[in-house]
């Protein structure tokens, strides 16, 4: 059986709302689940919002003791709450009892004031199994997206489009599909200035490195590019590319965002296990109001159902 361990958040915001509504709803199989988090936090949530528990009883739960936890607000208990369920469940990924882990929202202040020296989801789970090279990949729909950058400045962003960096991250592509098991690895390159940078009228950074770096690639990979941004996230939505190479944050985020914002699940790759998880915060103005959409919650769920059993067969294979 294919098991996933899900974390419940950060249970001052929405996730044990959106867990509970996608778990315990009539088309989920809540056998291969493995739900991590307060379980009197949870059950009440799923009370207060009438949904059926059945579900609940052929999930396996990894109750982590809480004290008083606070509604909409940061709190170091919640905190603490969370670390804890991220922690035991890369434990049981690191011992093979589940394949993946897909998680709710955590407060990164929170977080800290639980006395975590990571900042968030991936620091951690980087940190708590030691892994160097971890990238982010969106999914939404047939487009997905990995990203040059992420949170930095947009002129910092500017200053790592460079050669290497772009070849690095070309080959991170390729890995990427090898991780999902999609066998296609058509692989584009956005490009970074309009129009492609216009033969260097508006800037130089396609001529002096990203080119080169494609053509470097070219050797080993599938690639095209640089493509102007406002046409090739369309292309790859609409099937001709399995992923695109964005130059930085906002570029990519926008695109899957814009296509479907509901749907659109963050994967984290390289790690010793598949993570996803929902690209929204704790939304603590929303808690406990019982009108959270679930919508992306369930979304990462299923794709690290999808997904987990390709990536696990990947790393075994490679002796990692």
């Amino acid at each position: 059986m294919n098991r996933i361990g899900i974390t419940l958040g950060d249970p001052s915001g929405i996730g044990p709302e959106i867990v509970a509504k996608s778990v315990l709803s009539e088309d989920m199989d809540g056998s291969g689940l493995v739900l991590l988090g307060n379980r009197a936090n949870f059950i009440s949530v799923a009370e207060e919002l009438s949904l059926p528990l059945e579900n609940i009883e052929s999930a396996t739960f990894v109750d982590i003791e809480a004290g008083r936890i606070p509604v909409g607000r940061v709190s170091g208990e919640s905190g603490r709450v969370a670390r804890e369920s991220i922690e035991k469940a890369v434990q049981l990924a690191l011992d093979g009892k589940i394949n993946g882990i897909c998680t709710a929202p955590v407060n990164k202040e929170s977080i800290l004031m639980a006395g975590s020296k990571y900042k968030d989801h991936t620091d951690m789970l980087a940190g708590l199994t030691g892994s160097t090279d971890v990238v982010t990949v969106f999914e939404v729909e047939a487009l997905r997206i990995i990203f040059l950058s992420k949170h930095v400045s947009l002129r910092q962003a500017c200053d790592l489009v460079n050669e290497e960096n772009v070849y690095h991250f070309i080959e991170l592509s390729k890995r990427s599909l090898d991780y999902l098991g999609i066998s296609r690895k058509k692989i584009a390159v956005a490009a970074l200035n309009p129009h492609g940078g216009e033969n260097g009228l508006f800037g130089r950074e396609e001529i002096d490195e990203i080119i080169p770096a494609i053509k470097r690639a070219k050797a080993e990979f599938d690639v095209e590019g640089p493509i102007p941004a406002d046409s090739v996230f369309h292309q790859a939505a609409s099937g001709r590319y399995d992923i695109v190479l964005s130059m930085y944050h906002d570029q990519g985020h926008i695109a899957a965002k814009m296509l479907n914002f509901s749907k659109t699940v963050s994967m984290n790759l390289g790690l010793p296990f598949l993570r996803t998880s929902v690209d929204h915060g704790t939304a603590f103005d929303i808690a406990g109001k019982g009108i959270a959409d679930h919508t992306s919650m369930k979304e990462a769920i299923l794709k690290c159902i999808k997904y987990s059993p390709a990536y696990r067969e990947k790393l075994q294979k490679n002796g990692s």
